[in-house]
């Protein structure tokens, strides 16, 4: 049985063949990829058996492509809910647990209330519970303490987290480009 269409998204490498980003994973659907690569804005380095057609031509569906121009990542990750969560890697500072981001918000350490700002600094992963219970106090007066001190991290180390919370779906010829430390099997 052949692969619906919109389960052949394409892994998007820059031109150093590196994943654009690891989480979210940088994909691009079947039609975004089709487009670049009839601009000549891509290179293919694989595909998928699913081809597309028309009247007088056909091509199989890319599965990796990379750029030909390379993009220099930002030398700053935006401050987004979502990448603090990552930077904490999806776990509560206070209790310690993992939970889904649907689970997760985040807590200012000095509150709002008291003076306290919205940084990467000042800002950390709570579970709702853990949030509810820390209030408005400073951490001190509710004997909750993040784990780890909040910092502003680099692209690297975001990237680095990401590597560690792989998507459901992992086409095979993604993985050459995906975990380029592990170890490789001798046969």
């Amino acid at each position: 049985m052949p692969l619906a269409l919109d389960s052949c998204p394409a892994l998007v490498l820059n031109a150093d063949f590196r994943p654009l980003s690891y989480f979210p994973l940088s994909l691009w659907s079947w039609q975004e990829t089709i487009k670049a690569v009839v601009a000549e804005r891509v290179h293919v380095v694989s595909e998928y058996d699913r081809a597309i057609h028309s009247p007088n031509w056909e091509m199989r569906l890319p599965s990796v492509i990379s750029l030909k121009e390379y993009i220099p990542s930002s030398r700053r990750p935006a401050f987004t809910r979502f990448n603090v969560f990552l930077r904490d890697r999806f776990s509560c500072q206070y209790c310690g647990g993992a939970f889904p981001s649907h689970d997760l918000t985040f807590d200012h350490v000095i509150p709002r209330s008291r003076g306290g700002r919205t940084t990467w600094e000042n800002v950390v992963t709570a579970c709702a519970p853990c949030n509810l219970s820390k209030g408005s106090r400073l951490p001190g007066e509710s004997a909750m303490w993040p784990r780890v001190r909040p910092f502003q991290p680099t692209n690297f180390q975001l990237q680095e987290n990401g590597r560690a919370f792989p998507p459901n779906y992992l086409h095979e010829s993604w993985r050459d480009f995906l975990y380029w430390d592990t170890v490789l099997d001798p046969t």
